[in-house]
């Protein structure tokens, strides 16, 4: 009863779930060090240690003013959390399909690689959008302070292109 089978839709929809609160919660809860490492990467001068991003932040901004970004890391996150568990399972069952179950054993390093790969390129595109109004809030004073002021400012001012600017570094990295 609290089982599925391999391979079926509630093992994808299980293993995307399991995505979605791994890396949605795990990375919503550093928001705080990863806003203070955007910011000293953009501004060393004002952020010169991470002791001092979080007093100068907390000085100006106050105790919430750690929080920014929280909105899209924690949808982005969970998006791609969903992606690169999910589709992971769905490559590794389609590539090992494609090898024949002797190969897919005897490959099983390359063919666990290859699932891996194909998944986190679609995860990162789930990411992409919210990443680019995440690193927007947290790194340009007064752009946006909110997700929803970020998105249609975002659109307006470049059209799609400023959702997807980040996916090639996301995949390099």
């Amino acid at each position: 009863e609290y089982s599925c089978e391999y391979g079926s839709l509630k093992f994808y929809a299980l293993c995307g779930v399991g995505g979605v609160l791994s890396c949605g919660l795990t990375h919503t809860g550093v928001v705080p060090l990863d806003l203070v490492k955007c910011r000293m990467q953009v501004d060393p001068q004002k952020y010169k240690s991470i002791v001092n991003g979080f007093s100068v932040t907390l000085n100006e901004d106050g105790v919430r003013g750690l929080a920014r970004g929280w909105a899209p890391t924690f949808i982005g996150y969970s998006m791609q959390g969903l992606c690169k568990f999910g589709f992971y399972e769905v490559f590794k069952i389609l590539y090992g399909n494609m090898l024949g179950e002797e190969n897919a054993y005897l490959w099983r390093t390359s063919l666990y690689l290859a699932a891996s790969a194909s998944a986190e390129f679609f995860a990162d595109i789930a990411l992409a959008p919210m990443e680019a109004a995440k690193v927007r809030i947290q790194t340009q004073p007064g752009y946006a302070n909110t997700l929803r002021q970020a998105l249609p400012k975002m659109s307006a001012e470049e059209g799609i292109w400023a959702f997807y600017k980040g996916v090639a570094p996301l995949w390099m990295r």
